[in-house]
């Protein structure tokens, strides 16, 4: 829960730098930062895939998990319920009161609908790593002074669904933590660890095309599945052989 204590503490900052600091922000800096940070999540990305002691279970729940994600459409879901509760919350009123919506909901709906949320909250609970969450406060943080300073004190308000989305993802992890195997733990990592260096690539921009790591979410529960059924296939095979 401590990585999300100091997510929504960021967001508070940043919300209170960005009103402070309102229209004297040069976009240039915020995206330099933002270029740097998604280094730093590229990194985190591959020190997790690379610590897989089973590439072959990596692959199968990666390529499983993609194809379960986009025939379930995850990523175009999650767009359209973020879409929905804009259009829905959102009043185009007269006065700071529609701004106010405007920042809470806009600010909402982006720092809480993302797989590094997802993400950050299982490795937090299962494995005790606050690292993906606390790349993700520093983002949320950043992003938050340029909302703060464009649509007010709303945004401030949206370390309150942070608080409830994130800590209780994390603590949902951390109770079922218990009954699974180091392996499990290690492989679920990697293969969160490369559906990070996704986000990290998306972040910097690399690809003309935006990578659907939102479908790719699927797979980082897979190896829950493959690993029994891998110990019992070669149990079965070592008998038949």
């Amino acid at each position: 829960m401590i990585a999300t204590f100091i997510n929504c503490g960021l967001i508070l900052l940043g919300s209170l730098l960005g009103l402070l600091f309102r229209n004297r922000i040069s976009p240039r800096f915020t995206a330099i930062v933002t270029q740097g940070l998604a280094l730093c999540v590229l990194a985190i990305g591959f020190t997790s895939a690379t610590a897989t002691g089973n590439t072959l279970c990596v692959i199968v729940c990666l390529v499983a998990g993609c194809l379960l994600g986009e025939a379930l459409r995850i990523e175009e879901r999650l767009d359209r319920l973020g879409e929905t509760l804009r259009t829905r919350l959102i009043r185009e009123k007269e006065g700071g009161n529609s701004r106010f919506t405007e920042g809470f909901v806009t600010a909402s709906v982006l720092f809480c609908v993302g797989a590094m949320a997802v993400m950050g909250s299982i490795e937090a609970g299962v494995n005790g790593n606050y690292s993906i969450l606390i790349s993700k406060s520093v983002i949320d943080g950043i992003t938050a002074i340029t909302f703060a300073a464009a649509m007010g004190i709303g945004v401030a308000f949206s370390a309150i669904p942070i608080l409830l989305y994130q800590g209780g993802l994390t603590l949902l992890a951390s109770s079922v933590a218990i009954f699974l195997t180091d392996s499990m733990i290690t492989e679920m990592s990697a293969v969160g660890g490369v559906i990070i260096v996704g986000i990290g690539i998306n972040m910097l921009g690399f690809s003309s095309k935006k990578l659907k790591v939102g479908n790719m979410l699927p797979a980082i529960f897979l190896p829950l599945l493959y690993l029994p059924a891998e110990t019992g296939l070669l149990g079965l095979f070592s008998r038949l052989f």
